[in-house]
This record gives C-alpha cells, structure tokens and sequence, in this order.
C-alpha cells in the first residue's frame, strides 16, 4: 500500500522516511502573498513545483529528514525602468533539512550551507513554496528593452517654475566673495 501524503500538512519525518516525491500545478491566485506582489492579475499563470523526501544520516548518526524543493512560476511584476508590466521567472532549486526545534535551527544555523526548518508532522508544504518564491522575486524587476520609451524629463509645469525661481548657489556664493568687508567685520 502506497502511503498518501498531502501537501497542507505534510507529515515530514514519514514523507522522508518513504522517499516520497509531490508534484503539482497551482494557479498563482492560490498562494495570496505572491499574488499580491503582482503588477497584474495574473489568473492563468502557474505555480509548478515538487517535493522529494528524504533521509540522510545525521552527525548523531540518526537518520535525519531532508526535503527538496523546485518550484517555478513567470509572472508580471512592475518593471523599475518603464513601471509597465514585465514578465518575470522565479525560480527556486534548494534542500532544507529539518532539526528537532528552533533552538537546534538556530545553533545550527551559522555553520550549516542549507537551510534548516523544524520538524514537523503537519508541515505547510505550500507555505514554504510561496515562502521560496517570494524571496526570489529580483529587488530591480525590469524588461531587457522597454516596449515604451522611458521618459527621463519632469512635465510637470509647477516643478519646473519651482527649479527656475531657485537663485544659482554657485551665484550666491560669487555674490559674498565679491562683497567688500565693512570696517573690518
């Protein structure tokens, strides 16, 4: 008999113990934080991902639980150049490692390359995911060329009438050094 594992409470320490692979294609909507980033709704795009289980022996000796993640997903976010729309891909290729409880996580943590999580029986496989994506989405989102011109200039004609009524610091200072000294003050 195959055992079921479902990923809104994944029990982590058997989903590792069976080798257990999850795989699925989720509608971007579903996962509210990362929807939220968007410069568009984005009702068709996709959430592509899977789960490998495993176990690995620990520096106890003991088996300890590992998962793998890969998820991807394109989606549109506000381009930093133009503020239009851009397509963009995340993408996410990581092992965790599971430990006994936060203390444990965070004693680990300095000398540890992959990232730890605490063990659980009734894990948020979908949590971590959205978690995962929403750390890759770029600080400077923006399109290779821009499909519109991008407008350097102010247009604004309060702006410019402020920047011209502005007397030249260069002026003003040329202005005291030419000033003579009274009375020796």
């Amino acid at each position: 008999m195959k055992r079921e594992f479902a990923p809104e409470r994944l029990n982590v320490p058997g989903f590792a113990a069976a080798a257990a692979t999850l795989e699925a294609t989720d509608p971007v909507p579903d996962y509210e934080r990362l929807a939220a980033e968007l410069a568009v709704p984005a009702p068709d795009a996709l959430v592509r991902w899977a789960a490998h289980g495993e176990e690995r022996p620990g520096a106890d000796g003991k088996a300890t639980p590992w998962l793998h993640l890969e998820a991807e997903a394109v989606v549109p976010l506000v381009c930093q150049r133009c503020l239009s729309p851009v397509d963009s891909l995340l993408s996410v290729d990581r092992w965790f490692r599971f430990v006994a409880d936060e203390a444990t996580a965070e004693a680990q943590d300095e000398e540890s390359e992959e990232d730890l999580l605490v063990v659980s029986r009734d894990f948020d496989l979908h949590a971590l995911i959205e978690d995962e994506l929403l750390m890759e989405i770029p600080v400077m989102p923006a399109h290779d060329v821009c499909p519109t011109p991008v407008q350097l200039s102010s247009s604004d004609e309060d702006f410019k009438a402020a920047e011209e009524a502005k007397p030249n610091p260069f002026a003003v200072l040329g202005a005291l050094r030419s000033r003579k000294p009274e009375d020796g003050k």
